[in-house]
C-alpha cells in the first residue's frame, strides 16, 4: 500500500520506518528536510506550513495515488486534514476537526467529561477575560495551573508554585493570553504522577497500549520549563513501577468512555490515536489532558516495542475494524538529544554528528533538524534527534540508550541524561507511596 505520513519530527521518522519494514511504500509531507524521511520516502513534499498548504497536501496525494494517510502532528488535526481526506474517499488515521478538539480544546474537554459524567477532572473553570480570575484562584487555596485552550506545543500550562511563584505572575500570564485574543482554563493543582496512556481508536473499538512517562521538564531533577517533551521510558511489564494495576484499568476506562462520549457527542467516530495524559493522585486517576496523536517521544518507546505490522493497524483503524495488537514484553527507554536552551531560548543551526555506531545499542530517529547539500545537519530552534533502546529491564533500556547517545555529537547540544535513571524512579516510587 501507499502510506502518506505528515509531519516531518522524530515520530513521524520512526511512523515511515515501521510502514517500511512491513513492506509499504512511504511518501511524506514535511516542513523540514529531516534526512530520515527523505531516505525512507518514495517522495518527499515540502510546506512552509500546515495553515496555507491543505489544497497543495490533498492533490500530491491523489496524484500519487495514496491509499491511507497518518497525520503525526496536531497543528494539520486542528486545521481540518482528516475532514478533507475523508471527503476524498481516503482512508486516515487522525480525527477530524470537530473531534480533535478533544486536543485543541481544554475548555471542550472538561466540558465533555462533566457532560457524560466521567469523573476524572480537576475542579475547573473556563474564562475569556480577567473577570473573576483572582477569586477562583483564592478559591482554590493558590494550588491552580493555568492552561491556554489552544495549542502550544506543550508549552500552555503554567503551574503555581513552579512557573508561576505569586498571584501577579497568574494574573500577568491570563492577560498575555487575552491580550492576544485567547481563552483560558483555570484547574485545581493535582499532585501525584504523571503518566501517559494511548489507545488505537476505530470508532468505537479500543487497543490500549503500555503505559509510558514522558520528562516534559527541561533539565535534570524536574526543573525548568516545560518542553514538547525531552524523553520517556516504559517497563516490561507495560505498567510503570509506581503504578498499580488498578490504576492502569482505570485510565483505559476512562479513554473507553471519552471515545464513546465523543461519539455521542459529535456522531462522529473518532479514529486514530486517542492518548490520556493522566495523574495518580490519593483519590485515583485523574485527566491532565487529552492528545488526538501519537505522543512525541512517547511514539518512539511504543512503536519499537510494537510486535505487530504498523500498516494493518493504520488501516484497520482508518477502515473501522481493529483487533488486539501485541507488544513486546521489554522495557523502553528514550532521551532527547536538544539545541542548548530549548523550552526557553535555543540556540539555532547547531551541528548533529552522528557515527553510526550508535546502531549497536540503540536506535536513532531525527526530529527538528535540516539535511544540507554539503550532507551536513543542522539544528532549528526544536528539538534534534531522539535515541530510543529496549531491554528486558529499565536499567538495561537505560544504559544501552546512554551508549547510544555517545556516538552523537555537534556543538551546543543538550539532553536530560537522568531519565530513566533508578534514583529519579525511585524518588516517583516514594512519593506514590506518601501520596497514597
Amino acid at each position: 500500500m501507499k502510506f502518506l505520513v505528515i509531519g516531518s519530527g522524530a515520530r513521524e521518522h520512526i511512523i515511515a520506518k515501521k510502514l517500511k519494514e512491513c513492506g509499504a511504500s512511504v511518501y511524506s509531507i514535511i516542513t523540514n528536510k529531516n534526512p530520515g524521511l527523505i531516505s525512507l520516502s518514495e517522495k518527499t513534499y515540502f510546506v512552509n506550513n500546515y495553515l496555507t498548504s491543505k489544497g497543495e497536501v490533498i492533490d500530491f496525494s491523489s496524484a500519487n495515488d495514496i491509499e491511507c494517510v497518518v497525520i503525526g502532528p496536531e497543528d494539520p488535526l486542528a486545521q481540518g486534514y482528516a475532514d478533507e481526506f475523508k471527503n476524498k474517499g481516503i482512508p486516515v488515521v487522525g480525527p477530524t476537526k470537530s473531534l480533535a478538539r478533544i486536543e485543541t480544546s481544554k475548555g471542550f474537554t472538561r466540558d465533555l467529561l462533566h457532560q457524560y459524567e466521567i469523573h476524572a477532572s480537576p475542579k475547573y473553570k473556563r474564562f475569556k477575560d480577567l473577570i473573576g480570575v483572582e477569586d477562583y484562584i483564592d478559591f482554590l487555596s493558590n494550588q491552580y495551573v493555568i492552561k491556554f485552550d489552544g495549542l502550544m506545543g506543550g508549552k500552555g500550562v503554567k503551574v503555581s508554585g513552579e512557573h508561576l511563584e505569586n498571584l501577579d505572575d497568574a494574573l500577568g500570564y491570563c492577560k498575555e493570553i487575552v491580550s492576544n485574543k485567547g481563552t483560558f482554563v483555570i484547574e485545581e493543582k493535582l499532585i501525584g504522577e504523571e503518566f501517559s496512556l494511548m489507545s488505537f481508536c476505530d470508532g468505537k473499538n479500543l487497543a490500549h497500549m503500555p503505559a509510558i512517562q514522558d520528562h516534559k521538564r527541561a533539565y535534570e531533577g524536574d526543573v525548568g520549563p516545560n518542553t514538547g517533551g525531552m524523553g520517556c521510558y516504559s517497563d516490561s511489564n507495560h505498567s510503570l513501577p509506581f503504578l498499580k494495576d488498578a490504576e492502569i484499568e482505570e485510565a483505559r476506562e476512562i479513554n473507553e468512555r471519552v471515545s464513546s462520549a465523543l461519539f455521542q457527542s459529535t456522531g462522529e467516530n473518532y479514529r486514530g490515536i486517542l492518548y490520556g495524559g493522566f495523574m495518580v493522585t490519593g483519590s485515583g486517576v485523574k485527566l491532565i489532558e487529552y492528545n488526538a496523536r501519537f505522543g512525541d517521544p512517547e511514539a518512539m518507546n511504543l512503536l519499537t516495542l510494537l510486535d505487530d505490522d504498523l500498516a494493518s493497524i493504520c488501516y484497520s483503524m482508518a477502515d473501522g475494524k481493529i483487533d488486539q495488537i501485541k507488544f513486546r514484553k521489554q522495557a523502553s527507554v528514550c532521551k532527547y538529544v536538544v539545541p542548548e536552551g530549548y523550552g526557553s531560548n535555543p540556540v539555532k543551526d547547531a551541528t548533529l554528528v552522528v557515527d553510526e555506531s550508535y546502531s549497536n545499542y540503540s536506535d536513532l530517529y531525527y526530529a527538528a533538524v535540516n539535511l544540507g547539500k554539503d550532507g551536513n545537519i543542522t539544528t532549528t530552534s526544536s528539538r534534534a534527534a531522539a535515541v530510543v533502546s529496549a531491554g528486558d529491564s529499565i536499567n538495561e533500556a537505560e544504559e544501552k540508550c546512554e551508549m547510544g547517545l555517545s556516538f552523537v555529537k555537534g556543538n551546543k547540544l543538550f539532553i536530560r541524561h537522568d531519565i530513566a535513571k533508578a534514583d529519579l524512579i525511585k524518588k516517583r516510587v516514594d512519593n506514590m507511596e506518601i501520596i497514597r
